[in-house]
């Protein structure tokens, strides 16, 4: 069967780890990798930069690297997904640092989830609140960062986030307990006191967890 899938070039019917093997000695076989997670990598992507022209530019050096590295790639119990994050999170980093800009997250669809009501009288609030969300979002920890926007944006499991980050999915679920928790006693405070709290820390930088 696998044979009649590769005669027709038809990779569709096939799973990631097959794919990866096949894209190790053929390019169309990457191709379909590459269809199958453009959209996931450019939307991370575009959440940790904000805008579409980088995105586009750091989505293209993710499959590149990619593709570059596949021959050495190996499934030990991390999927293709998850190392193609990891990827991506390295690349997202690296042009961070290298431009000296902040780590802003447009967790824009989590704020409108969030504040979402039915309420009449929330709508003259909205925006305000919006604003002090995104605001306590980006003065968390980069990693606190990552986690609220695969769970909220990517809407992925506490097992794939485990994968991605490196950690136990018991991990994954303390921390994300505990980001909620700051997130919380963060909007309680003024914006004045809330830096303090953290230390005067600049958004996204890393402090422990």
């Amino acid at each position: 069967m696998k044979n009649f899938f590769v005669r027709r070039g038809n990779y569709e019917a096939l799973d990631d780890s097959a794919l990866v093997e096949l894209a190790k000695e053929e390019a169309q076989a990457f191709g379909e990798l590459y269809s199958r997670y453009l959209k996931k990598i450019y939307n991370y992507v575009y959440h940790r930069t904000g805008n579409t022209h980088d995105a586009e530019d750091l989505t293209a050096k993710v499959f590149m690297r990619a593709l570059s590295h596949i021959g050495n790639y190996e499934d030990r119990g991390l999927p293709f997904q998850a190392w193609l994050y990891r990827i991506a999170h390295n690349i997202v980093a690296n042009w961070h640092r290298d431009q000296g800009r902040r780590k802003i997250i447009a967790l824009d669809d989590y704020v409108a989830h969030s504040l979402k009501s039915d309420a009449p009288d929330s709508l003259a609030e909205e925006s305000e609140e919006q604003a002090q969300l995104m605001a306590a979002v980006r003065r968390l920890p980069e990693d606190r960062q990552q986690l609220l926007l695969l769970k909220f944006i990517e809407e992925m499991s506490n097992a794939e986030i485990g994968a991605i980050m490196g950690r136990t999915e018991g991990a994954v679920k303390s921390l994300y307990h505990r980001t909620l928790l700051a997130l919380r006693d963060d909007l309680q405070l003024p914006a004045d006191a809330a830096e303090r709290r953290l230390g005067g820390a600049a958004p996204g930088r890393s402090v422990n967890s």
